[in-house]
């Protein structure tokens, strides 16, 4: 398990299995924090060859913002790309109202195979 300082975005991570992670964003989603979320997913991905899933904790995302948005989008494509499914999971309610909104609940919550392409 490795775990970053706590500041505005923290993010834990924690990986059971070589095909399973979790990461634990905290705070605010935003331009800063969002590249910083996307830096730790994509090095998490290549630390593990095998992964089938990667697991987004949003329980305690306090806010995203539209920069946080495209970040998810970006990250998607590239779980997509490399046939990992990405889990939002524990998503809070203005989250779900900010994908909702933005027409992409479906396309990042749909099962594998059942998303369509998002641009972002």
């Amino acid at each position: 398990m490795t775990t970053h300082p706590a500041d505005d975005c923290s993010t834990t991570v924690i990986t059971p299995d070589e095909h399973t992670a979790h990461l634990h964003p905290a705070g605010d989603l935003d331009r800063t924090t969002g590249d910083e979320l996307l830096a730790l997913a994509l090095r998490q991905i290549a630390a593990q060859p095998g992964l089938r899933d990667l697991h987004l904790n949003c329980g305690r995302v306090r806010a995203c913002d539209p920069m946080g948005l495209s970040v998810l989008l970006a990250l998607h494509r590239r779980t997509s790309a490399a046939g990992i499914h990405l889990h939002l999971d524990d998503r809070p309610p203005a989250l779900d109202r900010l994908l909702t909104v933005t027409g992409t609940l479906d396309p990042l919550t749909a099962p594998p195979g059942r998303s369509g392409s998002t641009t972002g």
